[in-house]
């Protein structure tokens, strides 16, 4: 789809001023001479037809339980049109809270307690949190040097997890987070052909999928050949800024059909109402918006690729192919295990910690490159600084 030529680009919409009025969580864990460019919030407006959408609704008093399948349908549409994939069947998709918890229940359908859980770290930290909590532990895959998957990690993890007698399952993250990295349709049907031969369960959670740099094509897992058993999470959330207003959709490959269908009656009644019918017009008729927004993510990819060059050449970064996050190997450096912590006390800039990514992910922080050119410019510029 062409990128939109007249929608003024979000992330130069708002002010750090405006910005320091939210409330939410990027805003307000840290004093107000910090820069946050750490937890994935976007500095940007609601798209009007979102905004319109929830305004209409509380204007009606429509704020009670979610019910029907249009935020499915709306999916089901933007998966044709952007990923030219017509596979996504409403009949085999539920409504769960958010992606996490979608996780969580997708996890349960295809494992039991106590079995193994295979990641490709570094990765996303709740995926850590949510899986422990559930009484599956994790087995590590490491990613390869150049942050794709390593198949032979892969294979080798695939084959300690069914060795111990359990049924392991696979959490893929795609698009990857912290890496950017996007999984190519020969890549992810070699895991698809991986998992059947280790009789492994792949879940993915695709809540990036929409935020692809230009050029760049996101492919579903349930579409290449072999995934027909697997299991996604998707969501609006990301692309269109929207965590707050809490909703995802569960989507099943046909062999998978039965399994979501095992799916607790009252999972559904998680998701915001508010966040359905959010989600729902963000998917329907937040395309011009979400265009501008990856035009202008495209700008800060290569403007942070130019920040690092002039003021951090020691810092190794491979610019992601998809979602608005940088995953910034610090070692070089030599600030320690935890260059995020440097930066905070140093330099006032608020930067995810690599540790909690898992092996791998110790020297390294994560940067939101969500923001404004100026904000960006300017946080780079004071972690250059904590370097004096």
């Amino acid at each position: 789809m062409p990128r939109d030529t007249v929608t003024a680009n979000p992330l130069r919409q708002l002010t750090l001023d405006q910005l320091r009025r939210r409330t939410s969580v990027k805003w307000r864990t840290y004093p107000q001479d910090v820069l946050p460019l750490w937890v994935a919030e976007m500095d940007v407006p609601l798209a009007e037809p979102v905004a319109r959408a929830i305004t209409d609704a509380v204007g009606h008093g429509d704020t009670g339980y979610p019910a029907g399948t249009a935020y499915a349908e709306a999916l089901a549409e933007f998966a044709r049109k952007r990923w030219d994939w017509d596979g996504l069947r409403v009949e085999r998709t539920a409504l769960v809270p958010d992606v996490m918890l979608g996780v969580v229940e997708m996890l349960k359908l295809v494992s039991g307690p106590g079995d193994p859980v295979v990641v490709n770290c570094p990765v996303y930290p709740p995926f850590y949190q949510f899986v422990r909590s559930l009484g599956r532990p994790i087995v590590e895959a490491p990613l390869g040097p150049d942050g794709r998957i390593d198949f032979a990690a892969l294979e080798a993890a695939f084959g300690r997890a069914a060795r111990a007698g359990r049924t392991p399952a696979y959490l893929l993250c795609s698009p990857h987070n912290p890496t950017g990295t996007l999984h190519t349709a020969e890549e992810l049907a070699r895991v698809a052909r991986l998992a059947r031969t280790h009789g492994v369960r792949v879940v993915a959670d695709e809540i990036h999928a929409p935020i692809v740099a230009a050029g760049a094509s996101f492919v579903p897992y349930l579409s290449v050949p072999g995934g027909e058993d697997g299991l996604s999470l998707m969501s609006a959330s990301k692309a269109w800024n929207l965590a707050g207003l809490k909703a995802a959709v569960a989507v099943a490959g046909p062999a998978a059909a039965d399994d979501l269908a095992r799916l607790p009656e009252e999972v559904s009644h998680g998701p915001s109402h508010l966040g359905i019918i959010a989600h729902t017009a963000a998917l329907r008729d937040g395309g011009d918006w979400l265009d501008a927004l990856l035009a202008g993510l495209d700008e800060n990819r290569r403007l942070l690729a130019a920040l690092l060059a002039a003021h951090l050449p020691g810092v190794d970064h491979r610019p992601g192919e998809a979602t608005y996050l940088a995953w910034l190997d610090c070692r070089p450096l030599e600030l320690g295990d935890d260059p995020a912590a440097v930066f905070l006390d140093r330099g006032r800039v608020a930067l995810n910690s690599g540790i909690p990514f898992g092996t791998g992910g110790t020297g390294f922080v994560r940067l939101n490159l969500a923001t404004s050119p100026e904000i960006l410019t300017e946080a780079v510029r004071r972690m250059a600084s904590a370097l004096r």
